[in-house]
């Protein structure tokens, strides 16, 4: 690969979930080809979780402390930091501190790149913002939908272009089985995600109630980390379910393939997602998968995934696909290879790092 200039990745987010872990995943990857510098919120998430696995994989690390967004501390530091390790290129995860990282850059020979993973509702194209974003050179939206989202909401500078680049695979397939029929009495469903509201969670396990009323016997597998201010909901809802005990928390975990293993149905039907890492990993290994009609499942369907799609919102209309998805586990070779490979393709670490480097100066 072509040689490139010194590159941040910056994420100030103090919390932990997909952009968190996507933004150290990303330093990690270029880090084997270009010196990489991760840049985070002190005692944050991201501070506590990778400070010293950065140091493990050669990736360069750095924490600002600030109180808010708008910080005089964000401004000095980010700059100190990017002439001290002469730093060129900026890939940034976030929007909230775009006021205080225009100042950090003011006057720096900075190629400006903005991540996006998330669905925005408000354009944001007054005059404020057309200045904040005037000085970005490309947009990385990790799917089609997430780009035209993109071009609707966010201001683009003289420069900017808009260029879509697929995430790699967190947790790649190892060892998957040799294709089987599913003859256990047991089925085991799975979702993936911060459990908080508009992952789809309540709405999965409402779907269950098919599987009671047809006496099959499941358990529901929700790994994520419960987030604070949707507990007590989440809690209340769990605990009036004549299926409660059905139901499984194991809480966050950094390697979620033992789980992907040992299950048979993905169940995700999130109110809108870019891309979600959860789904893909899902597919590449080989479990039924159902979701809602929204954002990008129909970009998936029409790339060639097989998996089912429930009419958005509609909790019948998911309970009708939860059946078809047991009788299509009980009928058809499981893991689903097809899946498995289209991944692998389209989601391949090597290729995200090319596209990467592409755009790097």
């Amino acid at each position: 690969m072509p040689k490139r200039s010194n590159t941040a990745v910056i994420c100030f987010s103090p919390y932990f979930g997909g952009m968190e872990m996507d933004a150290f995943r990303i330093a990690k990857l270029l880090s084997k080809s270009v010196e990489t510098t991760l840049i985070v919120k002190h005692a944050s998430q991201m501070d506590r979780h990778y400070r010293d696995e950065a140091k493990k994989e050669n990736i360069r690390f750095e924490s600002i402390n600030f109180l808010s967004t708008l910080s005089p501390s964000i401004i000095f530091n980010t700059r100190k930091t990017l002439i001290k390790h002469n730093i060129k290129n900026i890939i940034f995860f976030g929007a909230s501190e775009m006021i205080s990282l225009y100042f950090s850059f003011l006057g720096l020979d900075i190629n400006l790149i903005i991540r996006h993973g998330t669905t925005k509702s408000s354009p944001k194209k007054d005059f404020l913002h057309r200045i904040l974003y005037s000085n970005v050179n490309y947009h990385i939206a990790i799917c089609e939908h997430i780009a035209t989202n993109v071009k609707h909401i966010i201001p683009f500078g003289p420069n900017a272009k808009v260029k879509v680049i697929y995430s790699s695979l967190r947790h790649p397939v190892k060892n998957l089985p040799k294709p089987h029929y599913h003859t256990e009495p047991l089925i085991t469903l799975l979702h993936v995600a911060r459990i908080t509201d508009g992952k789809g969670q309540i709405d999965a396990i409402k779907a269950c109630e098919t599987l009671l009323s047809n006496n099959i016997q499941f358990k529901f597998i929700c790994v994520g980390e419960l987030d604070p201010d949707y507990a007590d909901r989440f809690n209340a809802f769990i605990a009036k379910l004549p299926y409660k005990s059905s139901i499984e928390l194991p809480g966050y975990t950094t390697d979620v393939s033992e789980y992907l293993k040992s299950s048979d149905i993905f169940i995700f039907p999130s109110k809108g997602e870019g891309l979600s890492n959860s789904f893909i990993e899902a597919l590449s290994y080989g479990l039924v998968c159902i979701s809602y009609k929204n954002t990008s499942f129909p970009e998936l369907k029409q790339a060639g995934f097989k998996f089912f799609m429930a009419e958005n919102g509609d909790i019948n209309d998911l309970k009708v696909c939860l059946s078809r998805a047991v009788d299509y586990l009980r009928t058809h070779e499981i893991p689903l290879l097809n899946n498995t490979k289209l991944a692998q393709e389209l989601f391949g670490e090597q290729r995200e790092l090319a596209e990467l480097i592409e755009i790097l100066k």
